[in-house]
């Protein structure tokens, strides 16, 4: 995973990584995005949704969608002439994404471009019952009354604008999770018990309603420990981009310090040729990652994810059901929100962020 090999009769996929800094950043994403051939990937006559992700919606670094990130893609899309473009936010049920894309500073940057975002919670945003073509692993058992999806997003191109973090229930979140927000409703939490199987159908049914799909992930700082808020922050400088999302991820991962077809949404996609997952058929571009190791922990759990786990794959899992899909369930949003922005936050996360604000990052973020 060291550089160009030479040309073989099955292409390898493309992984662009790249060093940058706050004052090149813009510049280097299109140059990841072009190293990483985005443009054979994304046709440029249709449209393409740009996937923004909001994990919280106030700032925390490496917890959301950057606002550098976001601006050199729409940057390097509108340079090449995709001018057809769609931001699209999505909340969850105990994050505003009107909110977020405020605290976020993306609204900053799309006010600046003359775009809007669609925010796919809002309820004039139409849901569509589909019926994958490809075979569903778990998604039919969780949703027995049929898969919805945004009409929105079916027949677009789609650029996913992950971060490079670690999380509580998949160990990292990326490219492929970036789609959980989008393709799922506010029940998408009825997956977690089977979120690595979850993403793969997921996968599975991106490849079927994009003409192209690609990512753009942000490593500027990334988030290590129990994800995808409560992490401690890392300034690493890294941006990462391809048209595979599965190679993305496993690369992502690697950086990480994880072994990534130990990661079972990436052995699975691997497994059912939805993308490349094993390192070794994994071509980087860019600069030679094989001696980082990033000795990130997927080890930790918050005392919010410790409640969840025990639902989800512990001894509360026979009322999975009566705890997380009956109306008593407000009960979890409301421990979650206590738990987060008023408990941990406070306590926690805002020493963090004010200390990242510090750096060449920070105040790049509080520009604009």
């Amino acid at each position: 995973m060291t550089g160009k090999s030479k040309a073989t009769s099955t292409p390898r996929p493309l992984v662009a990584v790249l060093y940058t800094s706050a004052a090149t950043v813009l510049d280097d994403i299109g140059q990841a995005m072009r190293l990483a051939e985005y443009a054979q990937a994304l046709p440029a006559d249709v449209e393409t949704a740009l996937k923004i992700n909001i994990s919280w919606q106030r700032y925390y670094p490496a917890c959301s969608t950057s606002p550098w990130q976001l601006e050199g893609v729409i940057r390097t899309l509108q340079h090449d002439g995709y001018h057809k473009l769609l931001p699209v936010q999505n909340g969850t049920v105990v994050v505003d994404s009107h909110e977020g894309e405020v605290k976020n500073k993306h609204k900053a940057v799309l006010d600046n471009y003359g775009l809007q975002s669609l925010h796919l919670t809002d309820k004039d945003v139409p849901w569509v019952p589909y019926e994958p073509k490809g075979e569903m692993l778990v998604l039919h058992n969780v949703f027995p009354d049929g898969i919805k999806v945004p009409q929105a997003l079916i027949g677009k191109n789609v650029i996913h604008l992950p971060t490079l973090k670690t999380h509580v229930f998949t160990t990292m979140t990326g490219a492929m999770k970036n789609a959980f927000g989008g393709l799922l409703s506010f029940r998408r939490h009825w997956t977690h018990s089977v979120i690595h199987e979850t993403l793969v159908d997921l996968l599975t049914i991106q490849k079927e309603i994009h003409p192209g799909i690609f990512a753009v992930m942000d490593g500027t700082i990334a988030g290590d420990g129990p994800g995808p808020r409560s992490m401690r922050p890392h300034v690493k400088n890294l941006i990462l981009a391809s048209a595979d999302q599965v190679a993305i991820d496993a690369v992502a991962a690697k950086l990480m310090g994880f072994d990534p077809l130990s990661l079972k949404f990436i052995r699975l996609a691997h497994e059912r040729g939805l993308g490349c997952g094993d390192p070794d058929k994994i071509e980087v571009v860019g600069m030679d990652i094989s001696g980082i190791n990033f000795g990130f922990r997927s080890d930790e759990d918050t005392f919010a994810s410790r409640g969840q786990k025990l639902i989800y794959w512990g001894p509360l899992k026979p009322f999975e059901k009566l705890l997380l899909r009956t109306p008593i369930v407000p009960w979890s949003f409301f421990a979650s929100n206590v738990y987060y922005n008023y408990l941990w936050y406070p306590l926690v996360g805002r020493k963090r962020a004010k200390q990242a604000l510090q750096t060449e990052w920070g105040r790049l973020f509080q520009s604009y």
